[in-house]
């Protein structure tokens, strides 16, 4: 089996690195956006083979982030599901609201289709796994609740799929065409049972993970509102202010920090937008609710790595450039 062409940055200048890695990125994955943080010290390291109708990449790299904004996902043409299996590192997988945290040891799963955000916030080495979407389409499998979801891979089928994907990519070097097929569409096969199962769980985690979802929903409709607040939102959900702290407990993002962060997105998203350049970074801030500059600038670099103008002059100049 013949692995695909290894990317990386070792062979590269200091100073273009972080260029070469978002071409990269974009290329390979089919129209991906990534940044760096705002770091300006990078490496990065892809390796991928094929196994049939499944692509498997091995990827090494200091902290970075990857977005496909709807309008990506619109123009795409290559419909898959895409799963994060980390061996070192973690990764936030969010997508249609929901937010699922992976580590080593578990795996979480999304669809390329609709627009999503993958965070790494410290260095990683991840397996990406890449299956055709419509092979899931085909067996019944209903797709949409099963997305940004943490699938496992502890113990049950969750765990034989990660320990087949990793080994199968591990293996591909030695694996005839034939046999390389064979094991893709195992894999297909396990990752289908994998969702089946977490699909039929009934349980006090699957309903704690709906109660977080309807949360996040709540946030998605009232992130522009500056009144927006933990009091608010229970009030809301007719629930205690405890009970909303408790849903996000075992969480790495506490209830307050996921609001933050998401507002910080949105900023992002419109500080990187042409068409809005003759907005002030204030109306912008201000339209996602915040109410004050200075405390804007300061979370924002802690975020982003460089402060908002900074970030805007860096994020048009690579658009003028594309």
């Amino acid at each position: 089996m013949i692995p695909l062409p290894v990317m990386s940055t070792d062979a590269v200048a200091p100073g273009e690195r972080a260029a070469a890695w978002r071409d990269w990125v974009w290329r390979h994955f089919g129209g991906l956006e990534s940044d760096l943080y705002g770091d300006t010290v990078f490496d990065g390291h892809m390796s991928a083979s094929q196994a049939g109708d499944v692509v498997l990449t091995k990827l090494e790299a200091n902290r970075h982030r990857v977005l496909r904004s709807p309008k990506l996902a619109s123009a795409s043409d290559t419909n898959y599901l895409k799963i994060v299996a980390p061996w070192q590192g973690s990764a936030a997988v969010e997508q249609q609201g929901r937010q699922a945290w992976v580590r080593p040891g578990g795996w979480a799963i999304y669809d390329t289709t609709g627009s999503y955000e993958i965070t790494n916030p410290e260095r990683v080495e991840h397996l990406i796994v890449m299956l055709p979407k419509q092979q899931f389409i085909e067996r019944g499998l209903r797709l949409e609740p099963l997305m940004a979801r943490h699938v496992g891979g502890a113990s049950g089928i969750s765990r034989v799929a990660l320990e087949t994907m990793r080994s199968t990519y591990q293996e591909l070097p030695a694996m005839s065409e034939t046999t390389a097929r064979g094991a893709g569409e195992m894999i297909i096969e396990l990752v289908r049972l994998s969702l089946q199962e977490l699909a039929g769980r009934e349980s006090a985690t699957t309903q704690l993970e709906a109660f977080r979802d309807r949360i996040r929903e709540h946030i998605g409709h009232h992130l522009r509102d500056p009144d927006l607040s933990i009091e608010r939102i229970a009030q809301s959900m007719n629930c205690s202010k405890r009970h909303l702290h408790n849903a996000f407990s075992t969480e790495d993002d506490t209830l307050a920090h996921h609001i933050l962060r998401r507002r910080l997105q949105a900023c992002m998203r419109d500080l990187k937008n042409p068409a809005l350049a003759q907005r002030t970074i204030t109306d912008i801030a201000f339209s996602w609710g915040f109410s004050n500059g200075a405390h804007f600038s300061r979370v924002f670099r802690e975020h982003a790595g460089l402060p908002p103008s900074d970030f805007r002059d860096t994020a048009l100049r690579q658009s003028a450039t594309v």
